[in-house]
């Protein structure tokens, strides 16, 4: 029997009215309350009411790509490149993209998920490092085997696999080999005194560039956890990751940073104390997004295809290219060095 949105609203104890508000995300909902409609929904499998519920291997015309935040150009990027993707094919094929903006909110994630799945989705895109939250990873799997039962394509840009996928494309950006040979880098030009500025802890890229780094650490015999700093992926976090790192280490000569933005709020904060880059410290980013080449001095970092990625990731949403072996594909980085980074001085 088809659940109804009385059923949701049974279940969920609070009336039909609020469970539409949830779903439809147009009117502010509290937290625990829209946690127990979206619980409710998923109990009950509910997607549509009325006559398109019978339509359950139908799909829409709709492609949702879900970012973290769009003004970022980590994002922006990726997105872009699969809309315009997605855009190209045309005549009965043709499919509306649109861009779900979650603002790293793990409740608003899912509630994009189950307003895809009730429109029926012909596909959906995830772009960026996940949560690392067991429970709610657990919700996101259950969700996205729910769009795929469906007919909905499911595609991972970006995103490491979730445990046991089976169902959907995933274009895996390879962090813990870019972080290990950004840090070589840094390591074959003589530092040893190198500070790193994470992401935020929860995040799967943060941890997986963090690994690579240590990972080479490792291998030059070194322990520098006491130089790592967390923060988030802004300026902001980089200038005063980069003052904290220097109250720990004053002769300090390198920092590699999570990513570009970072990076040159450490830059910023270097030069405010009258340090030059890189005479005095050496800087490196991560992904190269456009500003990095201009930067003064240019920016060293990893690359990360992101426009090809995005636009790979739309032409799998349109079934216009194959699933990669295994439904994984790994997507490496290629560092590119440049004047952020030369051999480490005596101070």
């Amino acid at each position: 029997m088809t659940a109804t949105l009385a059923d949701v609203a049974a279940r969920a104890q609070v009336s039909p009215a609020t469970v539409s508000r949830v779903l439809n995300g147009n009117y502010p909902v509290a937290a625990a309350t829209r946690e127990r409609v979206l619980r409710a929904v998923d109990e009950l499998d509910y997607v549509l009411n009325g006559p398109a519920s019978s339509l359950a291997a139908a799909t829409s015309d709709l492609v949702g790509i879900l970012v973290n935040d769009i003004a970022d150009p980590f994002f922006g990027i990726m997105a872009s490149a699969a809309q315009a993707a997605i855009g190209e094919e045309r005549g009965a094929r043709e499919k509306l993209s649109v861009i779900c903006n979650t603002g790293g909110s793990p409740e608003r994630e899912l509630t994009y998920l189950t307003l895809l799945q009730r429109q029926r989705a012909a596909a959906v895109i995830l772009t960026g490092g996940a949560l690392e939250d067991p429970a709610h990873a657990a919700a996101v799997g259950a969700k996205l085997a729910r769009l795929a039962d469906a007919g909905t394509r499911i595609v991972l840009c970006g995103r490491p696999p979730l445990p046991g996928d089976s169902v959907r494309a995933t274009l895996a950006f390879d962090n813990r080999g870019g972080g290990r040979r950004l840090t070589d880098h840094i390591l074959g030009l003589g530092h040893r005194r190198i500070g790193y500025v994470a992401g935020p802890p929860e995040r799967t890229t943060t941890r997986h560039r963090l690994e690579g780094h240590r990972a080479a650490l490792d291998a030059a015999g070194l322990d520098l956890d006491h130089l790592v700093v967390h923060g988030s992926y802004d300026r902001r976090s980089g200038y005063d990751a980069a003052l904290e790192l220097l109250r720990r280490e004053p002769e300090l000569t390198a920092v590699v940073a999570a990513n570009d933005t970072v990076a040159l709020g450490a830059c910023a904060a270097l030069r405010d104390r009258g340090f030059s880059v890189p005479e005095d410290v050496s800087v490196a980013g991560f992904v190269d997004l456009p500003f990095s080449a201009d930067a003064v001095p240019a920016l060293t970092t990893v690359r990360l295809p992101l426009s090809e990625a995005g636009a790979r990731a739309g032409r799998l949403a349109l079934g216009l290219e194959g699933v990669p072996p295994g439904g994984i594909a790994t997507v490496h980085g290629e560092l590119m060095v440049r004047a952020s980074t030369g051999p480490a001085r005596p101070r």
